[in-house]
C-alpha cells in the first residue's frame, strides 16, 4: 500500500505505519484508516491527510470511484480520538476546535463529491465514522454493524452532519436513535437512511476486488443480499408518540407513560435518556429539530457552534472522564437533571461565533456538485 504523503503515525496503528492508507486498486482510490486497536479511531492526522487526498483524487482521471475501509476486525471507525480531545479541553480546546474544522470539511466534501464515494460500514460506525461514511453515495453494512451516535453518553451532542441525517430519519426514529445514543444493526441504519445496501461481511473481499475495474452499481449487485429486519421500523407506534415533542423532559414522561405495545422498551428509553447529560439531551433535541430545516453545510456550521460551546462547559469533560479515561461509569452532569436545564442555555450553544466560525471552503469548479445538501 502506498501511505499519505505526510506518514503520520501512531502507535494504535502498530509498528509505526500510518495512521491512514491510500492507494490505487485498477481505477478504484482506496482509503483504508489503519489505527485497528484503537478502532481506526480519527486524529488531526488523519483527517488531514483525507482532506487532501480526497481533493487530489476530485481531478484525477485514473480514479473513477473511492473506497473506505476500515483496518482490523472491530469496524470501520470508532469516532474522533475522545482521548485526544479530553486532553486537550484540559488545555483550552484548541485543536479539537481546529480538528473538528478539517474534519467537517471532509464530511461536507463527501457528500459533494464528484465520483462515487463507496463506504464500507462493517463492525462499529460510531460518531465520526458516521462522518466519512453516512454522507457517502455508497453505504455497505454487514451483519456486523453497529452504528450509532452516542454523543449524550459522553456530554456532548451529534455531530459530523448526524443532526442532519437523522433528523431526516422517518418519523421520529432518528430522535430516539440521537437522544438514546442506540447502536443500530444493519436492519436499523437502512431504515434510518444511514446505510443503502447490505452485503455479508465474508463477500467484502470479492466486493472490494469488483470495485477495481466494475461500476459501483454492478459490483454491489453481484453481493448485495436481502438485510435482516429493523427493529426500529416495527416500534414507530410508541416511538413516534412519544418523541413528537420539542421538550425533552415532556418526551420522557411520554415514555414512562406509554401503555400500549412496546411498553418495556419505552420505559427502557426513558431511564437511558434520563441517564444522559441532561444539556447534552436538550441541546441535542434542539439540534435535531433546527437541522431538519438546514442543508447538510448549515447543520455542520451549526453543530460547530454548539461543540465550542461543549468544549467550554463541564458536562464534555465529566462525560469522557466517566466513560473513558477513570471508567467509573459515574458521569456528575451539571446541571443534574433535565429540569434545571433553563431554555436560554439551550439556545445559547447556537448563538454564532464571535469570529470563529465554521470555514468549509466549499470546492467550486467542474468537480464540484451543487452546494445545497437537502
Amino acid at each position: 500500500m502506498t501511505a499519505g504523503k505526510d506518514n503520520t503515525t501512531d502507535s494504535a496503528a502498530g509498528n509505526g505505519a500510518a495512521e491512514v492508507l491510500f492507494e490505487r486498486r485498477g481505477r478504484l482510490g482506496v482509503i483504508t484508516l489503519n489505527r485497528p486497536r484503537a478502532v481506526n479511531a480519527l486524529t488531526t492526522g488523519m483527517v488531514d491527510l483525507l482532506l487532501r487526498q480526497l481533493t487530489e483524487w476530485t481531478g484525477d482521471d485514473d480514479v473513477a470511484a473511492v473506497l473506505v475501509q476500515g483496518a482490523g476486525e472491530r469496524g470501520l471507525c470508532a469516532g474522533g480520538d475522545i482521548v485526544a480531545i479530553y486532553r486537550d479541553m484540559l488545555h483550552g480546546g484548541n485543536r479539537t476546535a481546529g480538528f473538528w474544522q478539517t474534519e467537517y470539511r471532509v464530511n461536507s466534501l463527501i457528500a459533494r463529491y464528484p465520483k462515487p464515494y463507496v463506504a464500507l460500514m462493517d463492525g462499529l460506525v460510531l460518531g465520526g465514522g458516521v462522518g466519512i461514511s453516512a454522507h457517502g453515495d455508497v453505504r455497505v453494512v454487514t451483519e456486523r454493524t453497529r452504528m450509532g451516535m452516542p454523543e449524550t453518553t459522553i456530554g456532548f451532542a451529534p455531530d459530523v452532519g448526524g443532526t442532519f441525517l437523522l433528523s431526516h430519519a422517518p418519523g421520529e426514529t432518528g430522535t430516539h436513535a440521537a437522544l438514546t445514543g442506540a447502536h443500530l444493526a444493519a436492519g436499523d441504519a437502512l431504515f434510518l437512511g444511514l446505510a443503502d445496501h447490505y452485503v455479508p461481511s465474508n463477500a467484502l473481499p470479492r466486493l472490494v476486488a469488483a470495485l477495481e475495474n466494475e461500476s459501483p452499481e454492478d459490483a454491489v449487485g453481484r453481493y448485495v443480499e436481502q438485510p435482516p429486519a429493523s427493529a426500529l421500523a416495527g416500534q414507530r407506534e410508541w416511538i413516534d408518540s412519544c418523541y413528537a415533542s420539542d421538550d425533552a423532559g415532556e418526551i420522557v414522561s411520554r415514555l414512562r407513560a406509554w401503555t400500549g405495545p412496546g411498553q418495556e422498551d419505552a420505559a427502557e428509553a426513558a431511564a437511558t435518556i434520563e441517564a444522559k447529560s441532561p444539556t447534552s439531551v436538550k441541546v441535542t433535541l434542539a439540534s435535531l429539530r433546527r437541522a431538519a430545516n438546514l442543508t447538510l453545510d448549515e447543520a455542520l456550521a451549526q453543530e460547530y457552534r454548539a461543540g465550542i460551546r461543549f468544549l467550554a462547559g463541564p458536562d464534555f469533560r465529566e462525560g469522557i472522564r466517566a466513560q473513558v479515561v477513570d471508567k467509573d461509569r459515574n458521569p456528575q452532569w451539571k446541571p443534574a437533571t433535565l429540569a434545571e436545564v433553563l431554555p436560554g442555555q439551550v439556545d445559547g450553544f447556537f448563538k454564532p461565533l464571535d469570529g470563529g466560525e465554521l470555514d468549509l471552503h466549499p470546492p467550486t469548479g467542474p468537480h464540484a456538485k451543487e452546494a445545497d445538501h437537502a
